[in-house]
C-alpha cells in the first residue's frame, strides 16, 4: 500500500511562456497536517489546481493511493476524496446552512426538489461531529467568516473528504477563532482525514503542521517535518533572502503637538467616549477582537460614520471630519482591510488607482494634465517599490502586496499627515510584509507621518508600535508602551476578552 493518499511526481505546467510549476513532486500522507508555504506566484495556486483537477499538467504524474491517475478532472478529484476550501468558500449566500450543506448530496443523487427533514437532519448531524453550534435555518450571508468557515468544512465532511486543502483559511479570522478552527482540524486528523494547510502566516504553520513544503518560483525548495524548521528557516526558504525585521523605536519629543488629538469620540452602538492622540512619527497599534469597535472607530476619523467628538484637531487645529472629503482635505488617509471590494479599482491601472484622490489637484481647466499624472505616478511607483511591468498594468494582476502599495501611494500622493492602515499585511507574503512595513516606518521616521496601525497580527504591532491599545465594546481597556508591549501581555490581554 502506498505511503501517500496523493502524490505528485514532476509536475510541470506552464502559461505561456510561464513555468507556473517546473518539475514539483510532493506527497500527502493520510491523516497528516501538511503545510504548503510560498510567496504570491510561487506556484501553491497552481498545485491546489492540479490536486483538484482544475488544470492538467503538462508533463508529470499524479498517483491516488499509489495507483497513476490517467487525467484527473475536479468530479474525479472529489470521487477521490480531494475537496478545496477556497478563500471565499463557495457558498451561496442566499441559502440556508442546511441548503448548502444538502445541495452537492441531492444534486449526485439526482433529485429535483429538497425534502427540507432530512436537509436539516443531515445539516445537524455533521455540525454534530465537528462539535459546533450554527442556526441550521440561518442563511449564510448572516453568518460571521468563521461560521462560514465551518459550513465549507462541513459540505467537505458530507462529500466523504480523505483529503481537504484550505487555501488562507485564517486570514480573517480572529486568534479565538483560529484557535477553534484549529480544534476543528485536529479533530478531521484524529478521524484520519488529511489536512493541506496553506497558508502566509509562520506562526500558525508551525502551531498546526507537522510537516512543511515551501515553494518558491515554481520550485520545491525545501520540504520536511515541521520540528526542523523555525521562523527564519522558513522566512529564508520562502524568499531566498534574510529578513531581519527591526523594532521600530522613534525618536519623538515629549513636547511636539500631536498630528491627531480626539478626545471623547463615539458612533452609536460601536464607539463609547474613545480618546486618542498620535505625534507625527509616532506608529500607534490598535488590537481587539472582531467587533470590539476598531474598524468603526477607524472610520469615524475618516468621516465615513456619524460619529460625535468632544475634540478633534488635526495639528491643533479644530478639524472635526463630516465626510471622506473633509478628511482628505484635513490631511487624513484611510487604507482600508478588504483593499479588494473597499480600495481599488482591479479593471484600472495603476496610474489611474494612484490619481483617484487627487484628480482636482491635477486639473488644467476642463481637462486633466497628463504629464502631472505620469510623473507622480512614476515617482510613487519606484517610492512603494511596485513589482509591476508599468504603471499601465491593471491592479487586478498584481499580488496583494503589490496592490497594497498602490493603495498607500494613492494617500501619500494627497501628502496625508495621519495614515490609518486597518490589517496593512492581511494576505500578505512574508517578503512583501518584510518591505510594506520598511515603508510604513520609513514614512513615519523620516517624513513625520502619523500612523494608527489596526492588526489582528500581534507581532506585527509590537514590530512596528511605540504604543499599543486593545479595544474591547467600543472602549479602549487597556494600553502598552514601548517597555511593557510583549506578544506575550498582548495575546494574555486578548484572551481574557473572550
Amino acid at each position: 500500500m502506498s505511503e501517500y493518499l496523493i502524490e505528485l511526481k514532476n509536475i510541470s505546467k506552464r502559461f505561456g511562456g510561464v513555468h507556473a510549476l517546473d518539475g514539483v513532486s510532493m506527497g500527502i500522507r493520510p491523516g497528516e497536517i501538511h503545510c504548503l508555504a510560498g510567496e504570491n506566484g510561487s506556484g501553491k495556486s497552481t498545485v491546489i489546481k492540479v490536486m483538484s483537477g482544475i488544470y492538467t499538467p503538462d508533463a508529470g504524474e499524479i498517483l491516488i493511493d499509489g495507483k497513476p491517475v490517467d487525467r484527473l478532472d475536479p468530479i474525479a478529484a472529489v470521487h477521490n476524496g480531494v475537496q478545496v476550501i477556497y478563500q471565499d468558500f463557495s457558498l451561496f449566500g442566499n441559502l440556508t446552512v442546511a441548503e448548502n450543506l444538502a445541495l452537492n448530496t441531492y444534486l449526485l443523487e439526482g433529485r429535483g426538489r429538497m425534502d427540507w427533514h432530512r436537509a436539516r437532519k443531515m445539516a445537524r448531524e455533521v455540525l454534530t461531529r465537528l462539535d459546533v453550534a450554527i442556526d441550521v435555518d440561518a442563511e449564510v450571508e448572516t453568518l460571521p467568516t468563521s461560521g462560514k468557515q465551518i459550513v465549507a468544512i462541513a459540505r467537505a465532511i458530507l462529500a466523504e473528504a480523505r483529503l481537504i486543502v484550505m487555501d488562507e483559511p485564517t486570514t480573517a479570522l480572529t486568534g479565538h477563532e483560529v484557535d477553534a478552527l484549529f480544534t476543528i482540524v485536529r479533530d478531521l486528523q484524529a478521524r484520519g482525514i488529511a489536512i493541506l494547510f496553506v497558508s502566509h502566516k509562520m506562526r500558525e504553520m508551525l502551531e498546526i503542521s507537522e510537516r512543511l513544503t515551501v515553494f518558491r518560483n515554481g520550485r520545491k525548495v525545501a520540504e520536511g517535518a515541521m520540528s526542523s524548521f523555525d521562523e527564519p528557516a522558513i522566512t529564508h526558504a520562502m524568499t531566498g533572502l534574510e529578513i531581519d525585521e527591526e523594532t521600530y523605536t522613534p525618536d519623538i519629543p515629549s513636547e511636539s503637538q500631536p498630528a491627531l488629538e480626539v478626545q471623547g469620540l463615539s458612533v452609536p452602538g460601536h464607539v463609547d467616549n474613545v480618546s486618542l492622540s498620535v505625534r507625527p512619527g509616532e506608529i500607534v497599534g490598535i488590537s481587539g477582537l472582531i467587533g470590539s469597535g476598531r474598524t468603526e472607530f477607524a472610520q469615524a476619523l475618516f468621516g465615513m460614520e456619524n460619529a460625535t467628538a468632544e475634540a478633534f484637531r488635526i495639528a491643533g487645529v479644530d478639524a472635526f471630519p463630516h465626510s471622506v472629503q473633509d478628511a482628505i482635505a484635513h490631511g487624513i488617509a484611510y487604507v482600508p482591510e478588504d483593499r479588494l471590494s473597499e480600495g481599488l479599482f482591479l479593471t484600472q491601472s495603476i496610474e489611474r488607482n494612484m490619481v483617484v484622490s487627487i484628480l482636482e489637484r491635477l486639473r488644467r481647466g476642463l481637462f486633466l494634465d497628463r504629464d502631472a499624472m505620469r510623473r507622480k505616478t512614476e515617482e510613487m511607483f519606484a517610492s512603494m517599490q511596485i513589482a509591476a511591468p508599468s504603471p499601465e498594468t491593471a491592479v487586478g494582476n498584481l499580488s496583494g502586496g503589490n496592490a497594497q502599495r498602490v493603495m498607500l501611494g494613492r494617500w501619500l500622493l494627497t501628502g496625508a499627515k495621519v495614515l490609518i492602515l486597518n490589517g496593512p499585511t492581511v494576505g500578505v507574503d512574508v517578503g512583501s510584509k518584510a518591505k510594506i512595513h520598511h515603508i510604513i516606518r520609513d514614512l513615519a521616521r523620516k517624513e513625520g507621518v502619523a500612523v494608527l496601525m489596526i492588526s489582528d497580527d500581534v507581532p506585527e504591532l509590537t514590530g512596528n508600535c511605540n504604543r499599543i491599545h486593545v479595544m474591547h465594546e467600543g472602549r479602549f481597556v487597556a494600553e502598552f508602551s514601548s517597555t511593557a508591549m510583549t506578544e506575550d501581555a498582548i495575546n494574555d490581554s486578548l484572551k481574557a476578552l473572550k
